[in-house]
């Protein structure tokens, strides 16, 4: 009877060099370069439902595979190649997938939240539901994006590319005008009535039609976020589940940034 030979193979931290996770591969892959390696090891550590936290798994050659529910928090994805992957509900949260290949991955209800993806290539990704507060995304592609009810606060978007976005000049000058001039800020709600809204509900509200109908095709906060990003580009997405002292304080100080 014949037995299938191995070779010993350690996924190892980022941060410290020691061994994260540890399995034996099939001889087939010894030849293979070291990210396809890493790619077969990272698939049997999902599978024995291992912490990948913070794991260094650079270049990592992952397309099509099954990662959803993965736990990847701080883990270093750089460059690594996760097309048409399945990341549904995956924890990202602070992970490094600069320059990763995201391309038509799922993404849905992700955790990304501070993770850096300058660069990655996330177009066709579907992104619902994902929570991407305060995420680097400069440079991202995220042309043909699903992006429906995708938390965006706190992103940067410098510079990445976006499907065709309205944009509200002065954006923060011309919400605070239409507070000042009879409405009002309320981040309890999207919209309260016609001239009451939370911010990004104002951000939607100003950029009038188109800005109702990618509402409707993406929901309200990616919708108001990414609005944001393409009036403001060099700004980071305001916070928009804040109170509303913190909203009008961060609003001010934005609109007087713009006046000096």
């Amino acid at each position: 009877m014949s037995t299938v030979k191995t070779f010993k193979f350690t996924i190892r931290s980022r941060w410290t060099g020691n061994p994260v996770f540890e399995c034996d591969l099939e001889a087939k892959f010894e030849s293979a370069s070291e990210g396809v390696k890493l790619g077969a090891a990272v698939k049997m550590a999902i599978a024995a439902k291992a912490d990948l936290s913070g794991a260094d798994l650079r270049s990592a050659v992952l397309s099509g595979a099954d990662l959803s529910g993965a736990v990847l928090r701080s883990a270093d994805l750089s460059r690594a190649v996760l097309s048409g992957a399945d990341l549904r509900s995956a924890v990202l949260s602070g992970a490094d997938l600069s320059g990763a290949v995201l391309r038509s991955a799922d993404l849905s209800r992700a955790d990304l939240s501070r993770a850096d993806l300058r660069s990655a290539d996330l177009s066709r990704a579907v992104l619902s539901g994902a929570d991407l507060r305060s995420a680097v995304l400069s440079g991202a592609d995220l042309s043909g994006a699903v992006l429906r009810s995708a938390d965006l606060s706190g992103a940067v978007l410098s510079g990445a590319v976006l499907p065709p976005i309205p944009v509200v000049p002065d954006i923060d000058k011309a919400v605070l005008a239409a507070i000042e001039a009879g409405g009002e800020l309320e981040m309890g709600g999207w919209h309260v009535c016609e001239t009451t809204h939370c911010r990004a509900g104002w951000h939607i509200h100003l950029a009038g039609k188109a800005g109702y109908d990618l509402e409707a095709a993406i929901g309200s906060a990616a919708a108001g976020a990414l609005i944001y990003a393409a009036s403001a580009p060099d700004l980071p997405v305001p916070d928009f589940y804040c109170s509303n002292e913190k909203a009008m304080a961060d609003l001010r100080e934005r609109a007087e940034r713009i006046s000096v």
